[in-house]
């Protein structure tokens, strides 16, 4: 464990000092948010390549933990100055808070208490086996696990498909990856998953933060961002008020033991919450919303020039009142005459387009291009995201060099120019990925893409659909908008538009086999979205009396339900056993008798103990091989055979070089018989057991 510790504070560390190139105006507590970020996508890709070359094992685990430190040697005497400055303050920051500072600590201290217990019951073991206390990751997790244990024990170089040998594994892996380096450091397999994931679900709640601060500089609208994001849901609270109600336990009972998750309660309710149905079963997602955070953060400070700082912009750490004041004061010195309302001055500032005819800042782009690179691997989805966003920024600001009066500061290469070396930076580094990926894929392209409007509102009205699933988040989004009043200035538009195409294109099209998938674009609309909707409740909020009590009653109408399945995953209410005593230890059996390359045939299930192993699968669990893309169906119809003992078996055991199989529980399951899967015992008798725990039985096919 010590060894894993010291990978993992390695690449914090490097990625954290790194910020101090390109960020200039961050504290100490936003860079390590950075660093969290950032070091895990370097440590992951730098030990794949290292593992790739010299195998998993402690040379190349130490050699990346080097790499990914040695920014550590760029810390000058002015910067180590600067780093000492940055972390009094930030110690300071914490034992002696400010005035307006207490409630920023109870925010933080609530989000690392809510998921330090989501996380600790995202995957435990105890006697009893392996549990998860979160629902939707019944199915995910044992697939992650086998992903984990295949690269940790399984030599899994070049990586293959955990449920589908021979095929090359195409899901973003990245983030399996450095829990694998974590394991074979010494750490636990439960120890590196909940570390791994506590650090980066808190390096995101401090993204989110930040980014909202800048884009609103608005405290309390900075500080809403992260709990609309991470309470998402939609009106599946006013079925957990039916269910007290009738049940005649009342709330706080019902609160105590919740029966099911409340964003996808029900047909008609698809808009999971984003820990419970995104962040914890689909873990590379939020590495890759943490990593895309601080390049929108980046590009954000690139159109305002170098310090970071914008014309008429304050610091954000400033009080409210004192900001309001001396925007009024600004506002009424630039036009000579009486302020219109309190935030007139950063109408001044910033309500005009004149922004869009100055180029960026080269240096924070270039930094963003190459943050932008790591993302393939890391989360491809937020790489599509983050090149289309970019490029929608781009052709807007040459849209108004071109047709502006001529009076412009740049041409039209001079504004372009940072977003080509943006974009130029990304590809050097995302294309090899890229390619190394899709080379040889048995990926159908064709099953992922196809027009199907709505997204997943099946036959529901597409438009009550969304109100359901979102609540009152889309009416405020498009208050906030359309009021003067909400404070959303041109350049925050500016940067939110093009991410209204996240939300408009995924309703049209598929991306991939389940149309379900699409929120893995639909969710950044909803995360760009967000500072927006903040921003209208803080406003509401201001005004007091019953504004107050409106922006309170709209907070909780939004994020109620995805509160209470957050609740429910913390409170230890949800308990899903996916492998029993017998198959853990049947795990354990399978890696002493067989070698980490070997070729098993088991039932086509999700919790198959073969994942706990590293080993390599014949067929996995169909749906997340469908889900990939893959055409599973051969395989399916040749398992059925080979376990009933058709006359071909031993010629598909030859030809397919299957070396053990597993005959258990799973594989009589009455469930997989109705399916067609039958145990012919006489023909699985002829080979050699060679362990056994429990009811399971493993038999070797070669002498």
């Amino acid at each position: 464990m010590p060894f894993a510790l010291l990978l993992a504070l390695a690449a914090i560390a490097g990625a954290t000092v790194l910020t101090y190139l390109y960020d200039r105006d961050a504290s100490v507590w936003s860079r390590l948010c950075a660093g969290v970020c950032l070091g895990f996508a370097a440590l992951g890709l730098v030990g794949f390549v290292l593992a790739s070359l010299l195998g998993m094992g402690p040379l190349a685990l130490a050699l990346a933990g080097a790499v990914c430190a040695s920014p550590l040697l760029l810390l000058s005497a002015s910067r180590r100055r600067r780093l000492a400055l940055d972390l009094r303050e930030g110690a300071q920051a914490v034992t002696r808070p400010g005035e307006g500072r207490a409630g920023l600590l109870v925010f933080y201290a609530v989000a690392a208490l809510l998921f330090w217990l989501v996380y600790a019951r995202a995957m435990y073991q105890t006697p009893e086996g392996i549990f998860t206390g979160v629902d939707t990751n019944i199915g995910d997790m044992p697939f992650h696990l086998a992903v984990v244990t295949g690269f940790a024990y399984g030599e899994n170089f070049p990586p293959q498909h955990p449920e589908f040998a021979g095929v090359r594994l195409t899901y973003p892996f990245v983030v399996d990856f450095v829990a694998a380096m974590f394991v074979r450091a010494g750490a636990t397999l439960e120890g590196a998953l909940f570390w791994q994931n506590f650090a980066m679900i808190m390096s995101l709640v401090g993204l989110l933060h930040r980014w909202a601060l800048k884009l609103t500089r608005d405290r309390l609208a900075a500080l809403v961002t992260p709990a609309l994001v991470l309470l998402s849901g939609g009106l599946g609270w006013l079925v957990f008020l039916r269910e007290a109600a009738s049940g005649g336990q009342g709330v706080f009972a019902t609160l105590g033991n919740l029966p099911h998750d409340y964003t996808r309660a029900y047909p008609g309710f698809e808009w999971g919450n984003a820990v419970t149905a995104l962040f914890v079963t689909q873990r590379s997602i939020l590495l890759g919303v943490a990593v895309a955070l601080v390049v929108w953060t980046l590009w954000w400070d690139a159109s305002k020039g170098e310090g970071g700082r914008g014309r008429g912009e304050v610091d954000a750490s400033e009080d409210e009142s004192r900001r309001v004041g001396k925007k009024v004061k600004k506002g009424k010195a630039a036009r000579g005459g009486s302020a219109k309302g309190a935030f007139e001055g950063e109408e001044v500032a910033d309500n005009s387009f004149s922004f869009l005819l100055s180029p960026f800042t080269l240096t924070p782009m270039l930094a963003a291009g190459v943050i932008a690179g790591l993302l393939p691997l890391v989360h491809a989805h937020s790489f599509a995201v983050m090149m289309l966003m970019g490029a929608c920024m781009a052709l807007a600001q040459g849209l108004a060099v071109l047709f502006s009066d001529g009076e412009t500061k740049a041409s039209l290469w001079e504004v372009w120019r940072p977003w080509i070396l943006f974009a130029a930076v990304a590809s050097v580094l995302a294309l090899p990925q890229m390619f190394y990926v899709t080379r040889d894929s048995a990926v159908r392209a064709g099953q992922f893409f196809g027009w199907e409007f709505g997204w997943a509102h099946g036959q529901a009205n597409v438009y009550w659909f969304w109100i359901k699933n979102t609540a009152v988040f889309i009416p405020l989004l498009a208050a906030a908008l359309a009021w003067r009043g909400a404070g959303v200035s041109r350049r925050l538009l500016f940067f939110y538009l093009p991410f209204v195409l996240c939300f408009v294109v995924p309703n049209a099209y598929r991306f991939a086999p389940w149309v379900w998938d699409n929120i893995k674009i639909l969710l950044y609309w909803w995360v760009a979205s967000a500072p927006l909707v903040a921003l209208l409740l803080a406003r509401l909020w201001r005004r007091k009396g019953l504004w107050r009590a409106a922006a309170l009653g709209l907070l909780f109408m939004q994020t109620a339900a995805g509160g209470l399945d957050v609740w429910r995953a913390a409170s230890g209410a949800v308990e899903r056993r996916s492998y029993d005593p017998s198959a853990v230890a049947f795990a354990e059996v399978i890696r002493e008798q067989t070698g980490p390359r070997s070729l098993i045939l088991h039932a086509p299930t999700y919790n198959d103990p073969v994942y706990l192993t590293g080993r390599r699968t014949f067929l996995g669990y169909p749906g997340h091989v469908w889900s990939h893309g893959i055409d599973y169906t051969q395989r399916e119809a040749e398992l059925k055979r080979v376990y009933a003992g058709a006359a071909d078996a031993d010629a598909i055991i030859r030809r397919e070089g299957i070396e053990y199989i597993v005959v258990g529980p799973l594989e009589r399951d009455p469930e997989l018989s109705r399916n067609g899967l039958f145990i012919n015992e006489s023909f699985l008798n002829r080979y050699r057991k060679v362990g056994e725990a429990g009811a399971y039985r493993l038999y070797k096919t070669e002498p």
